[in-house]
């Protein structure tokens, strides 16, 4: 019975196969379909939740890491104050205003802000008198903002000069280039004077104010929470760690700053050093004027910076100079560079440079690329730096600070952080036309003036100077830029220019030979070459077109109550 029914079960499943494999294709078909489907519908589904999935547990783990880092700026120096046994201030709601740096721009600013009812704390890392080489030169455009700021008693009891112009030197000639005063008063001029005692009067006229706060410390770095920056860290004279707290912080903490980097994508080029002199008991050629003489390899400046001293600066291309201590830098000024100066100026510096007291500092160029942070602001050199061949530093600063000031007047509460950052971005926009002028004339005429073995350059040298010394609109247009007193960046431009087709003028006449024709399209190339480059870094639409950028429309024009 037993073999029976599995004979009989064999012979059922035999017939149910031939009767599977008798089935048409098309039948087998319509059979495993729905499964197929039904199969890629679900992996599609895994796949698309599995994207899901990694994507939630990435963004949990970016919260995470930013939770945990924004916890451990805040508890670090607790942390480190309960090791040491020390306690960290809090100003939160007794000040308006941070302002890290009191060089020219912190100080300014504190003076200004306060007038305004800010409460004011100023953190400068050194309160001694500074001892710097640049920085001593303000134009006649600068000392105008002074005014408007009613800082230009600063200039008062420092044995400041005045400067009505320049006096340019070049191959044995000499050309006078006088500032457009005419329209000014007798007292608007530039002004030359040691800095640091510039800045010591700014900062006796900040602390004397009863809402200023001037402390020494060492700003470590910035205090911020969910993006905001809220206050700074610092480092009192005795060592001690502190906090400090204000709704804005502004730091200018100059062109050595070590908090420019949350702020802005610092780009930093060194084109130079000036190695400073201090001539003693001689009287420039041309009284009361800066002179520039075209040397080689670059220019050489000298200005008077009290009643009995000029100061001389010597540049010397490049990163790295002679060396001072084995006597190299001694020797170089005096076989390179002093054959090449005036010889009223030439036994002077000779004795100068025996005395020894030989400075030098590079010269740093950094066009403003700011990254708009809401609760603080760069200003000055550590937001924007250019070559202090022309002096322009200064006026960029005063010139920021009085269009700060006039931004921030109708905001009374600069707790609002959103509202603040608006008009923050629209400040970085709205200086652009004029700090970029003076910073593109910098670069553009420092590159100018070196010297060069190239024949086009040498050609759009001598046509500079050729140029400057035809008088009229020649030099008064690029003057009344040098000067800060016109800073368009339209005027910089065709004047520019007109110096570049001015030299190729030259080259055609009498004659336009072939070899001329190739040297005044190398020229005409050389020139787009050196201020094109220049006005790119500076942002063309925010040079030249402002109104194009929206930043431009966030914040209402300033009204005077």
């Amino acid at each position: 019975m037993l073999a029976e029914r599995c004979t009989q079960r064999k012979t059922y499943h035999t017939s149910q196969e031939t009767t599977a494999n008798s089935s048409s294709p098309s039948t087998f078909m319509e059979l495993q379909s729905p499964t197929v489907t039904y199969q890629n519908y679900h992996l599609l589904l895994s796949a698309i939740a599995l994207l899901l999935g990694f994507n939630l547990l990435y963004i949990l783990r970016s919260n995470a890491k930013k939770r945990r880092k924004s916890k451990e700026i805040e508890t670090k120096l607790s942390n480190d104050a309960d090791n040491d046994g020390l306690q960290l201030t809090e100003t939160g709601g007794n000040t308006d205003v941070i302002i890290v740096g009191a060089g020219v721009a912190g100080a300014a600013l504190a003076c200004i802000l306060a007038k305004d009812g800010r409460r004011v704390h100023v953190i400068e890392r050194d309160l001694t008198e500074p001892d710097r080489i640049v920085g001593e030169l303000l134009q006649p455009g600068g000392y105008l903002k002074l005014i408007e700021l009613g800082l230009e008693d600063c200039v008062d009891g420092i044995e400041a000069q005045q400067v009505f112009g320049y006096a340019i030197y070049m191959d044995g000639r000499n050309t006078k280039l006088s500032y457009p005063l005419e329209k000014f008063e007798s007292d608007i001029s530039g002004r030359s004077f040691h800095n640091g005692r510039f800045i010591q009067r700014m900062r006796e006229k900040a602390a004397s104010l009863p809402n200023v706060k001037l402390e020494q410390g060492t700003v470590t770095s910035l205090l911020e929470k969910n993006g905001t920056v809220q206050g700074v860290y610092y480092k009192t004279k005795d060592g001690q760690t502190m906090t400090a707290h204000a709704p804005l912080t502004i730091v200018c903490d100059g062109c050595f700053s070590n908090l420019r980097r949350a702020l802005c994508k610092p780009k930093v080029e060194v084109p130079s050093c000036f190695v400073g002199l201090v001539l003693e008991n001689i009287d420039l050629p041309y009284a009361n004027h800066g002179h520039v003489i075209l040397a080689d390899p670059s220019p050489i400046l000298f200005y008077p910076i009290s009643n009995t001293e000029v100061r001389c600066l010597v540049d010397v291309p490049g990163q790295k100079v002679p060396s001072i201590a084995n006597g190299e830098m001694a020797n170089y000024l005096k076989t390179v560079v002093a054959p090449q100066i005036p010889h009223e100026l030439y036994d002077a510096f000779v004795t100068a440079v025996d005395k020894g007291n030989i400075r030098t500092m590079p010269n740093r160029s950094m066009p403003a690329d700011p990254q708009p942070t809401p609760g603080a602001l760069l200003m000055g050199d550590a937001f924007n730096m250019r070559h202090p061949l022309t002096g322009g530093g200064m006026t960029v600063a005063l010139s920021d600070i009085v269009l700060l000031r006039d931004l921030l007047r109708p905001l009374r509460n600069l707790n609002d952080s959103t509202t603040l950052c608006n008009y923050l971005e629209c400040f970085y926009t709205l200086r652009k036309p004029v700090s970029s002028t003076i910073n593109t004339l910098a670069g553009a005429l420092y590159k100018v003036f070196c010297a060069s073995p190239d024949p086009a350059r040498k050609e759009m040298r001598n046509a500079c100077f050729d140029y400057l010394s035809l008088g009229g609109m020649c030099s008064e247009g690029p003057i009344s830029l040098l000067s800060g007193l016109n800073p368009r960046p339209l005027v910089l431009f065709l004047h520019f220019f007109a110096v570049a087709i001015y030299g190729v003028g030259r080259l055609l006449i009498p004659f336009p030979s072939p070899k001329r024709l190739w040297l005044g399209a190398r020229l005409i190339s050389g020139a787009s070459g050196i201020i094109f480059p220049i006005i790119k870094s500076e942002g063309v639409r925010q040079m030249f077109f402002p109104a194009t950028i929206p930043a431009y429309y966030k914040v209402k024009a300033p009204q005077v109550a």
